[in-house]
């Protein structure tokens, strides 16, 4: 593989499960609140992993509980105002490729003569340049058009 660069970003479980349950959720609560067990149903997960994922979500005011025998999640927001890169990060925490630019201030000793520091800027632009235009919106739209 000489001449060739294999840069490898993994999003974890809970982040890609965490978009797929808001999708679920926006998919389907045209019919009133989305249980955590029709979800897990449809999308092949746990029920135990939900809560995980659903407790996030909710502390974080993406979805609301509606307790009752027809009690579910409810998205807060309409599917146009959350973003993949919201969903994302409240999920996986950042998505800065390299440390120092977790944060708005760069505290690394080394950033003012770090030659690689122009290239992770780079590639964080580039992913929160996807993430951060890309709306549950969007992805129910694309999922339409694939049915």
């Amino acid at each position: 593989m000489a001449g060739k660069v294999r840069l490898v970003m993994m999003f974890s479980t809970k982040g890609r499960y965490a978009l797929r349950l808001m999708l679920d959720i926006a998919m389907n609560e045209g019919e009133g609140p989305v249980r955590i067990k029709d979800i897990g149903s449809r999308q092949g997960i746990s029920d135990k992993y939900l809560e995980q994922i659903i407790s996030i979500l909710n502390r974080s005011g993406y979805v609301r509980s509606i307790r009752g025998p027809h009690g579910g999640y409810k998205l807060t927001k309409s599917p146009k105002e959350y973003t993949a890169g919201m969903i994302l990060r409240v999920t996986e925490g950042s998505l800065a490729p390299v440390s120092c630019l977790e944060f708005e201030d760069n505290t690394c000793e080394r950033r003012d003569e770090c030659v690689t520091l122009e290239l992770w800027k780079r590639i964080d632009d580039a992913v929160s340049g996807v993430v951060d235009h890309i709306t549950l919106e969007d992805m129910l739209s694309w999922k339409n058009d694939k049915q």
